[in-house]
């Protein structure tokens, strides 16, 4: 056995011993009303104006996606984003990242079993608007890039089904979703994976995966070339992801919930007008579905980096015509729960504030669980003992 696996099970052991809860606590965001309204972020500063747009025209409790990375673990930061989200009335969905690889930056580093933990306990220390926990655990699994160089299902299938017994094992309100798909990726080796082909493999190396999550994430793009009009019979168009879900019906006994992630038309090939109506189009019909629990297109805002082709607000701050459509769409008044009150422990003296209690558990918890495993994971990675 190599030592990777050891401290892969090492870890997995430790975990489980943190404070085990039962699996499913988190609620169905489609047994009450809902607002299907999202859209991606890739910074926390975006809140406002997305709110403004998920929320417009009768809408309240809207959605954003936003990554967090690795590296990017500022409590005051992400605090604040979340207080926001309770400020703006928007529903927040977390994207677990790592950051580029150190020897390698055009790929992204391959998780491992302690980032789970540490973004975990991280997490867990937010206090959060809702009362789901939406977290997404990495993104288009099945490009190499996206995994260290090397597309491999068995790995993601163990770290997804360790991510929930972690998260769970923290707060029985975090809602575990699997990550989204490159639905264009060819079978191309371990450069790319099919992603119905990823999908089985998963299940395979960890049968039963998808009863273990609370919902699936589907990047249902108009493929191929981000140009395709709306059809739900496309395996990979903007209706992929009621392939996926059926796939996943097949291999396993849930009716997961769909959280489309990302999606949208590419400016450089579909002109503007044409871009505004298939989103009335795909809203009307593909996306009306009703398992989807948010459709979030890619993207709130671009700036001047490499996605201007998808963005709703340009550089200069205007807002493209399928801003003015997404914004037009008549919305729902979504109604999620809010967070359960904690109950704090007789050993903390600063009873008075959530947020001093939420400091009290980073200086025991944070210290007595991350701060030893990331202390023996280190050994363990720098220590001279063979493998086996």
């Amino acid at each position: 056995m190599s030592r990777k696996i050891l401290i892969f099970v090492f870890l997995l052991c430790i975990s489980l011993c943190i404070n085990p809860k039962p699996a499913a606590a988190a609620e169905n965001p489609l047994a009450v009303a809902n607002n299907k309204m999202g859209i991606h972020i890739l910074s926390e500063l975006e809140l406002p104006q997305a709110a403004q747009l998920v929320n417009s025209n009768g809408g309240d409790w809207g959605y954003v996606i936003v990554p967090i990375q690795s590296v990017d673990k500022d409590l005051i930061k992400w605090q604040k984003f979340m207080d926001d989200c309770k400020r703006y009335r928007v529903i927040p969905i977390i994207r677990i990242a790592t950051e580029g690889d150190y020897f390698n930056t055009a790929v992204w580093r391959e998780p491992n079993p302690a980032d789970i933990i540490d973004f975990a306990n991280f997490l867990d220390s937010l206090e959060w608007p809702t009362k789901n926990r939406y977290v997404i655990i990495f993104n288009e699994v099945n490009r190499g890039d996206e995994w260290g160089g090397s597309a491999n299902p068995k790995e993601y299938a163990e770290l997804l089904s360790f991510s929930v017994s972690v998260f769970k094992s923290m707060n029985s309100d975090f809602f575990i979703i699997s990550a989204g798909m490159d639905n264009a990726a060819p079978e191309e080796g371990t450069k790319y994976t099919n992603q119905y082909n990823y999908l089985r493999r998963m299940n395979q190396a960890v049968p039963g995966i998808f009863n273990q999550i609370d919902g699936i994430s589907s990047h249902s793009y108009p493929n191929p070339g981000f140009s395709q009009p709306p059809n739900p019979r496309s395996m990979m168009g903007v209706g992929s992801f009621a392939h996926e879900r059926a796939l996943i019906r097949t291999m396993s006994n849930k009716d997961l919930p769909v959280f489309i992630t990302e999606t949208g038309w590419s400016a450089e090939v579909v002109n503007d007008d044409k871009r505004a109506q298939y989103y009335a189009q795909a809203f009307q019909t593909v996306w009306s579905d009703p398992g989807i629990v948010t459709v979030m297109p890619f993207l709130l805002q671009a700036g001047a980096g490499p996605f201007q082709k998808f963005t709703f607000i340009t550089a200069d701050g205007n807002k493209t015509k399928q801003y003015q459509t997404l914004f037009s769409i008549p919305k729902v008044k979504g109604i999620p729960s809010y967070p359960t009150t904690r109950v704090l422990s007789a050993k903390t003296s600063r009873t008075s504030d959530i947020r001093d209690f939420s400091e009290y558990q980073r200086e025991t918890r944070s210290f007595s669980v991350s701060t030893v495993l990331q202390d023996v994971f280190e050994y363990l990675i720098n220590s001279k003992a063979p493998s086996f």
